[in-house]
């Protein structure tokens, strides 16, 4: 099988992007449970340490940076988990991926006709 050709700009998640990013995305999927979404906001470090993050993924999470969660080993779909806690939507993440403003993004998707 060949290798994958890199994608300028763009974090391929793949088995090693897997293995680095468990913690993170076990924290992620725990959000699930309204009551592991409230023990988040109330004590967001105690809930980071008790899933083992590193230091990139516990800095990531702090900036509430998507780019820089799926760079830590975030799954783009355990990471919406975390975003909607903090109201974010796919339209946020999509600005934040292309460096666009919301309202920006949400132009170019109507321009684009979606």
């Amino acid at each position: 099988m060949a290798a994958a050709k890199p994608i300028p700009g763009t974090t391929i998640f793949d088995g090693e992007q897997a293995q680095k990013g468990l913690a993170l995305n076990k924290l992620c999927f725990s959000f699930n449970s309204k009551e592991n979404r409230e023990a988040f906001l109330k004590d967001e470090d105690g809930y980071c340490a008790s899933f083992g993050l590193n230091a990139d993924q516990r800095d990531a999470i702090r900036n509430r940076n998507v780019l820089q969660l799926i760079a830590a080993g975030g799954n783009v779909y355990y990471l919406a988990k975390f975003a909607g806690i903090f109201g974010l939507d796919v339209q946020d993440i999509g600005a934040q991926q292309t460096g666009m403003s919301k309202d920006a993004f949400k132009a170019r998707l109507v321009a684009a006709g979606n």
